[in-house]
């Protein structure tokens, strides 16, 4: 057995590094036996050699074995997944877990908190009044078997090296190394004993990556890893050169998704991606022979209203109230400012620098730049416009849902900077790219 110093040295020297030298220096990290300089320097060294997919594979099965992992064998279905890279409007994960249950499926979904400039599912779950997004195993499981999807967050013992080597990678300067990004993401979900899931990789300005190519290696990375894990997993690769949905704030989302369940208003980008990933979703856990039958299914399942009944299911399960699809108005906290941002001058809307609009509710508090900081559940923007809209003073850029008069100048300020306003806007295809194992098309 190597001491950890040699498998530092090895891999720093651009040796493959064998299954047992990965576990031994992975299962050092959360009881402290490896230190933080040795972690820096394995990351450090991953970063500039980067790792075979061999590697990968073994790196990202000793991180999810560091806890507790879940197993799923007494569900009458399959249990799947998606993950998002990340965005901004991007409140897929709510109607998409519970059309996913209407189909038969069992959606354990465990998420994060928003960081930066994208929002995070759990902080959006945080504004329904009641809901619990860190309850017990027990009731975690009692509520995926009852009502096919449980959205909450990720616990200690999940995982807990990613928690410990992620945390030295953001101070390092290393979090963008690809072998290490995708153990991160794969290591939370194999230990949460998925049999499918669908990632959503985003390319464009706001995006974690906004180059298409880097976006498409990542995608290619964390389905080659995860199938070589053992768990099947496809990706798309979608585009986030505007937001997603025309809204974009903790409370708001909700709203949006609340009114995308119940149909009282669907629009057609939003929906598109849902239903895709979804699909995935369906085809993985072999609950539809083929796309279009999938397609059908969460298509039906909208329509019907089935996926609404299994959110408000999850949702009085998990301690929220029972006629938030109903009136939302009576849970979700409003802001005291509503007020609408028109551009300087009128036109058509060229290009969106997407990350600054997310960064525009940070201002109004809705997000945040340190995992410690609080978030207004209430701020945000809605009737956010897109590529090609025309707008002037009759249709704003966005209406921003302020706390303050301060905080609506500061968000009016970025809004503004965000458009650009002009001749040459063109949309490329939503869903860029479908991504299975070891095939792309």
């Amino acid at each position: 057995m190597r001491l950890t110093q040699e498998i530092i040295a090895a891999k720093r020297d651009g040796a493959e590094l064998s299954e047992a030298d990965i576990r031994l220096l992975i299962a050092g990290l959360p009881d402290g036996s490896v230190s933080e300089g040795q972690a820096a320097a394995f990351a450090m060294a991953v970063y500039f050699n980067g790792m075979s997919e061999r590697e990968r594979v073994a790196l990202t099965l000793a991180m999810r074995d560091s806890g507790t992992v879940l197993r799923w064998d007494d569900l009458p279905g399959p249990a799947l997944d998606k993950h998002s890279t990340g965005g901004v409007g991007d409140t897929v994960s709510l109607p998409l877990a519970a059309a996913v249950a209407a189909c038969g499926g069992h959606v354990p979904m465990i998420s994060g908190r928003g960081l930066g400039h994208t929002g995070g599912t759990l902080d959006k779950l945080d504004a329904v009044p009641g809901y619990v997004t860190q309850p017990g195993i027990s009731l975690f499981r009692k509520v995926v078997r009852e009502a096919g999807c449980a959205i909450i967050g990720q616990t200690a013992d999940l995982a807990p090296a990613d928690k410990r080597l992620y945390a030295i990678r953001d101070v390092t300067a290393t979090v963008e190394s690809l072998p290490l990004i995708t153990a991160s993401i794969l290591s939370k979900k194999l230990a949460a004993g998925l049999h499918g899931l669908a990632m959503d990789v985003k390319f464009g300005s706001g995006a974690f990556l906004p180059d298409y190519g880097k976006a498409q290696a990542l995608a290619q990375a964390l389905v080659g890893v995860a199938n070589g894990a053992g768990m099947p997993t496809n990706a798309l690769l979608t585009d986030m050169n505007e937001p997603l949905a025309s809204a974009a704030g903790n409370a708001l989302e909700v709203a949006y998704a609340l009114d995308h369940l119940t149909g009282r208003r669907r629009e057609p980008r939003f929906h598109e991606v849902t239903v895709a990933l979804a699909t995935e979703m369906l085809l993985l856990g072999k609950l539809a022979p083929d796309l279009d039958a999938a397609r059908a299914r969460i298509e039906q399942a909208f329509a019907s209203g089935a996926a609404a009944e299994r959110f408000g299911r999850m949702i009085v399960a998990l301690g929220g109230p029972a006629d938030l699809l109903e009136a939302p108005q009576k849970h979700l906290a409003a802001a005291p400012i509503v007020k609408p941002v028109c551009p300087e001058t009128p036109g058509s809307v060229a290009s969106i620098d997407t990350r600054a609009v997310g960064l525009a509710v940070v201002a109004l508090g809705g997000g945040r730049v340190r995992p410690q900081d609080p978030i207004d559940h209430a701020v945000g923007i809605v009737a956010l416009a897109g590529i090609g809209d025309a707008v002037g003073p009759d249709r704003p850029l966005g209406i921003v849902h302020a706390r303050d008069e301060a905080g609506y100048q500061a968000a009016s300020e970025r809004l503004r900077k965000a458009y650009r306003i002009g001749e040459g806007a063109a949309r490329g295809p939503l869903v860029a790219e479908r991504v299975t194992e070891r095939v792309s098309g």
